[in-house]
């Protein structure tokens, strides 16, 4: 099957929720040379919006949108071809004699600082939130917090600075996450998309019990058996009750990928000289 014209190898590092936002909307926009790059282990929560998961089973989709596991430069290529996004553990793409050239690369790892992440790496670098200059670090930054500026492409300067509280929803912004009460291998038999109370135990860390502070719908967990270090995110609880969210991009991932977009086809489309 013949690639669409405007067409660039994009590199998107990560492959969590917001990292998936953004190639399942480039992917929806029929730019189809994407490769995403995650742990072996992934520490994503949101498992069901997140192409990570082909890591683990192999293959994964989101809202419609197929990956699959690739762990060599054949199986990338199979991949494109078979309109599938492939996602490559970081070990195994070190390990790549020959790794497709990016024309794009967009630094969507969400660690809140730049992990190495150079203004040379392609063409067009793009970096998502805190931790990253324009003009700097890499070409643009997208804003990622939520308000008037969400999905805002910044091409001069730093996104806002991370504030550590997360966005409101329903009314509760803090006391919607799960997080791990120490260090320790994360065990529970709940699935995503279920039900929790408030002081319902979801799981526990070595024994110690992680609860629901609100009650609402169990949107994220992180996989049950994955090491955690004490404070890490783990779970996420929606207070709006609408089993539907688990299962498709959220608004702010669709805002942040637009941005993405938008930056992508200016430089594509970008007059010469």
């Amino acid at each position: 099957m013949s690639l669409p014209p405007v067409s660039p190898i994009v590199l998107v590092r990560g492959a969590g929720e917001m990292a998936s936002g953004v190639a399942w909307r480039l992917h929806r926009a029929n730019i189809r040379r994407l490769v995403m790059l995650d742990l072996p282990n992934p520490l994503c929560v949101r498992r069901t919006v997140s192409f990570c998961e082909a890591l683990v089973d192999g293959s994964a989709r989101v809202d419609g949108v197929d990956a699959v596991a690739a762990r060599d430069e054949a199986a990338i290529e199979a991949a494109w071809n078979e309109q599938r996004i492939p996602v490559v553990a970081t070990d195994d793409w070190a390990r790549l004699a020959r790794r497709p050239h990016a024309d794009v690369v967009v630094d969507a790892i969400l660690a809140k600082r730049n992990l190495a992440t150079t203004r040379g790496d392609a063409s067009l670098v793009v970096a998502l939130g805190p931790g990253f200059d324009a003009g700097i670090d890499c070409h643009v930054v997208i804003e990622t917090n939520r308000g008037h500026d969400l999905g805002r492409v910044v091409c001069c300067g730093p996104a806002q600075p991370d504030t550590g509280i997360p966005g409101e929803i329903g009314g509760f912004d803090i006391e919607r996450l799960l997080r791990a009460p120490r260090a320790g291998i994360f065990a529970s038999a709940r699935s995503i998309g279920e039900a929790v109370e408030r002081g319902e135990v979801v799981g526990d860390v070595d024994g110690a019990p992680v609860t629901a502070a609100i009650p609402g719908i169990l949107r994220g967990l992180i996989r049950p058996g994955t090491p955690v270090a004490a404070g890490l995110k783990i779970g996420d609880v929606d207070p709006r009750d609408c089993r539907e969210h688990c299962n498709t991009v959220s608004d702010k991932a669709r805002a942040i990928a637009g941005g993405v977009l938008e930056a992508v086809l200016a430089h594509c489309n970008r007059s010469p000289g």
